[in-house]
């Protein structure tokens, strides 16, 4: 019963990370609420994996917070208007596209659950409102590090939903890798698109 009602604790969590990841400005903000969206997803994935394996999601998810973080952090040439051309919608906006996905994972969910029984409602509920959430940011920016954590939360939401119909130690090595290099190849798009393909003096000459 405890179990049950720390889950559904869980899912109440990652919907509101995933609406501050989706509504704030601010990368810190979003990077925090990513971190504590992972210690929510870890929980659901323990429901039906071990302790041990549950915690490679955890440490992972925590490791690509902050390569992300470290590396926006020495990015010092990109301006705030410009991360603002990137929100062409308002957050009233971007709250209610959260709300539709919270609606359709509430309506699927026991459909779900009817059709592969012991998944269990609040792991179902997590898993797809984490994709919902992801797919909702995909669909509303074109910033690199913003594309980088709706990548990251779909997968979260894959990994709650496929933990708890596969437990291979293998698969989730692998979950685990991908995580490690959307992180690693979102840090470097990140720089590579901060440097100015020519210099001060070349645009002189231009």
């Amino acid at each position: 019963m405890a179990a049950e009602i720390v889950s559904w604790v869980s899912v109440a969590l990652i919907l509101v990370t995933a609406t501050t990841i989706l509504v704030s400005r601010d990368w810190r903000i979003s990077l925090g609420a990513l971190a504590v969206q992972y210690l929510a997803a870890f929980w659901l994935v323990t429901r039906h994996l071990p302790f041990a394996m549950g915690s490679v999601k955890l440490i992972t998810g925590w490791m690509v917070v902050a390569i992300l973080g470290m590396t926006r952090l020495s990015l010092t040439n990109i301006d705030q208007s410009e991360q603002d051309a990137f929100y062409p919608r308002g957050a009233s906006f971007r709250v209610i596209l959260m709300g539709i996905a919270a609606f359709v994972a509430v309506g699927a969910t026991p459909r779900i659950e009817a059709v592969i029984p012991g998944l269990g409602l609040p792991v179902i509920a997590g898993g797809l409102l984490l994709i919902g959430a992801g797919v909702a940011h995909l669909g509303v920016t074109s910033d690199l590090l913003r594309v980088a954590l709706g990548l990251l939360t779909m997968l979260s939401g894959f990994e709650i939903l496929y933990a708890a119909v596969e437990s291979a130690i293998l698969v989730t090595g692998l979950l685990a890798g991908v995580n490690l290099g959307l992180g690693v190849l979102g840090a470097y798009l990140l720089t590579a698109g901060s440097i100015p393909l020519t210099s001060p003096e070349e645009e002189d000459l231009l």
